[in-house]
C-alpha cells in the first residue's frame, strides 16, 4: 500500500513568537527523533498534516516525513495543544523502523448490546477506552472491538476478552477491566431513603417501647405507694 508523504522544513527559528508566526503562516513547527539519530527542528504545513492523519488509525497513520529530501518513515508522537483555544501549536513525529515492534494506543470500540444488564436497570460503564499494543507498524489496527453481550452484574468485560489480530500481542494484564456495570445514582439514592427510613422506623419503635415500658414502672411505683 501507498503511503503519504508529508513533505517539511528544518533548520526553523526557534522562539515563541517565531512559532507564533509559523502558525500564522499555515505552518506547525515540530521536531523529529527517534532511532538514535539527532533530533532536529522541523516545520509542516498545518493542512498537509491534517490530510495524512485523516485515516481510520488517526494519529497511528504510518506516513513518510520528506525533510528537505531526506525521507523518514514516522508516526506523530504527540500533538500539543493550546490550553484554552485548543488548536494545535507543535507536534512530535517519531521516526521508526518498519521491521521493529513499536508500541501505540489503539482505541477500544464496544460491540453487541448488553440486553441482561440494562433489563435490570444496571448501566454499562466503559473503563478502558484504548489498549497498549506491540506490533509492527504495518500490523497496527485502526481499532479493537469489545463485545459487551454478556455483560452482567457478576461479569465485566476484561483485557483477554478483546480479540487481538495477528501478529499483535500487549503486556497488559488480561484482568483488567474493559466495561463493567453500574447501578443508577437514583436508584441508589432511593435504596439509601429507605434504609434511613427504616432506620428512623426503627428508632421510633425503640422510643415508643421504652416510653411504654418507663410508663408500666410508674403504674408499678404508685400501686406499692
Amino acid at each position: 500500500m501507498e503511503q503519504t508523504v508529508v513533505k517539511a522544513i528544518s533548520a526553523r527559528e526557534l522562539g515563541s513568537a517565531n512559532s507564533r508566526r509559523l502558525r500564522g503562516e499555515g505552518n506547525l513547527p515540530g521536531v523529529l527523533y527517534g532511532l538514535g539519530k539527532d533530533p532536529i527542528t522541523v516545520q509542516v504545513a498545518y493542512n498537509d498534516l491534517r490530510d495524512a492523519l485523516k485515516t481510520e488509525a488517526g494519529l497511528n497513520t504510518v506516513f513518510h516525513l520528506d525533510v528537505d529530501g531526506n525521507d523518514d518513515l514516522v508516526m506523530v508522537k504527540e500533538i500539543q495543544r493550546h490550553p484554552i483555544q485548543r488548536h494545535p501549536i507543535h507536534v512530535d513525529f517519531l521516526r521508526i523502523d518498519a521491521k521493529q515492534t513499536i508500541s501505540v494506543d489503539v482505541p477500544i470500540n464496544l460491540v453487541g448490546e448488553a440486553e441482561e444488564a440494562l433489563a435490570t436497570g444496571l448501566l454499562v460503564e466503559q473503563i478502558l477506552f484504548a489498549l497498549t499494543v506491540e506490533c509492527a507498524p504495518t500490523a497496527i489496527p485502526d481499532s479493537l472491538e469489545a463485545d459487551i453481550s454478556g455483560l452482567t452484574g457478576d461479569r465485566n468485560v476484561i483485557v483477554s476478552d478483546i480479540a487481538l489480530p495477528a501478529g499483535v500481542e500487549t503486556s497488559v494484564d488480561g484482568d483488567d477491566p474493559v466495561v463493567s456495570t453500574v447501578v443508577p445514582r437514583a436508584a441508589v439514592e432511593d435504596e439509601a431513603e429507605a434504609a434511613e427510613g427504616e432506620e428512623l422506623e426503627e428508632d421510633a419503635e425503640g422510643e415508643a417501647g421504652e416510653a411504654a415500658a418507663a410508663e408500666s414502672s410508674d403504674d408499678d411505683e404508685e400501686e406499692k405507694e
